[in-house]
């Protein structure tokens, strides 16, 4: 199964396509994220005060956490239009030239993944984000000229999940950059709610905390839980979604009371009873149970770790209290006394 596949992903899916009606259009609307919304208000206020383009703005961040709604709205609260690409559909040089040349005075350009364009594609993007200007060289040879062609003044907005790989010129010439992190329960619960209303579905308060309790504190999940909660509503229940309904949908999917699914219960299984808890090797535990090492250690683990399931030691993973006790394992303090010396939150193996 590729990250993909799994219900509880923060990455996109093909499904997730339809989400673009729930997500809301302005600041006002915006649920969670608090200190990032309210930077923005600002930083929007004084632009149009002076009547200017926005500044660059740079938003990172795990994926899920609306960086393209994010986008959206400010393009809304600015009352331009936005021009949406990614990185690594930007090959040449020439594509975002043609990009670039199509924009308007104010206009919102929008790169996702943005880490990964390429460094000739770069190397165009510095002019036009600090001179608003483009370099062409037209010709070949000692007979090529190079020609300067002004841009309008426009909003570059990038969106990236990978800061570190962001090449420090291209960062610098963001005037603002912001984090976006992991939700909390109460505003996962308001944007499910909001999410039910536009979607004309009954959700009952304690239903509303059963979905957002298996959400990993990510709206592209707490979306997609309730589509298919609401499908199980309706097909099974009378279409309310109240906390036994909720739970028995997302049981018979798989997905526990702490958004953990399958793979993520087949790695701590395989941690404790196969290797009695750690330390083992990232290698190892992905050849038990058949996948990738770096999809563990890029997919899986950072929730398991988030939760405190497992750690890292200079000689593996370790299974801590909290696996145990969540999949109903009886610990053997023992084994704890053995992993002590090798705990060293710090450390990264492998």
């Amino acid at each position: 199964m590729t990250d993909q596949d799994r219900l509880v992903s923060a990455g996109k899916r093909t499904e997730d396509r339809l989400d673009y009606a729930l997500r809301p259009t302005r600041l006002g609307e915006m649920t969670g994220q608090d200190r990032v919304v309210e930077n923005l208000r600002i930083l929007i206020e004084a632009a149009k005060g002076r009547g200017e383009a926005l500044d660059h703005v740079l938003l990172y961040g795990p994926p899920g956490l609306g960086k393209t709604t994010f986008a959206h709205v400010i393009a809304n609260e600015m009352g331009v239009n936005i021009r949406i690409t990614a990185g690594p559909s930007i090959e040449r040089a020439g594509d975002l030239a043609a990009i670039l040349t199509h924009l308007r005075k104010g206009d919102v350009l929008f790169i996702d993944e943005i880490h990964r364009l390429g460094r000739a594609v770069e190397e165009v993007l510095y002019p036009a984000m600090e001179d608003f200007a483009l370099d062409i060289v037209i010709g070949k040879g000692p007979s090529a000229k190079n020609v300067r062609l002004d841009l309008p003044r426009f909003t570059v907005i990038g969106a990236t999940t990978r800061l570190a790989l962001l090449t420090a010129p291209l960062r610098s010439r963001f005037g603002a950059v912001y984090r976006l992190d992991f939700y909390d329960m109460d505003a996962i619960s308001r944007i499910i709610q909001r999410a039910a209303h536009l979607l004309k579905v009954e959700v009952e308060p304690d239903g509303l905390s059963e979905i957002a309790s298996r959400a990993r504190g990510t709206p592209r999940i707490a979306l997609r839980l309730l589509k298919r909660v609401r499908d199980f509503a309706e097909v099974k229940a009378d279409g309310v979604i109240s906390a036994e309904v909720a739970a028995a949908a997302l049981d018979l999917l798989e997905v526990d009371a702490l958004g953990l699914d399958d793979i993520d219960r087949r790695v701590l299984h395989s941690i404790i009873e196969k290797f009695e808890g750690g330390p083992v090797g990232l290698d190892t535990i992905a050849a038990s149970i058949s996948e990738e090492s770096d999809t563990i250690m890029d997919v899986y683990e950072p929730y398991l770790l988030q939760l405190g399931f497992i750690a890292r030691t200079p000689r593996g993973r370790v299974a801590t209290r909290l696996a145990y006790e969540h999949l109903d394992i009886p610990y053997n303090r023992l084994s704890l006394q053995k992993q002590l010396p090798l705990l060293d939150p710090t450390s990264e193996d492998e």
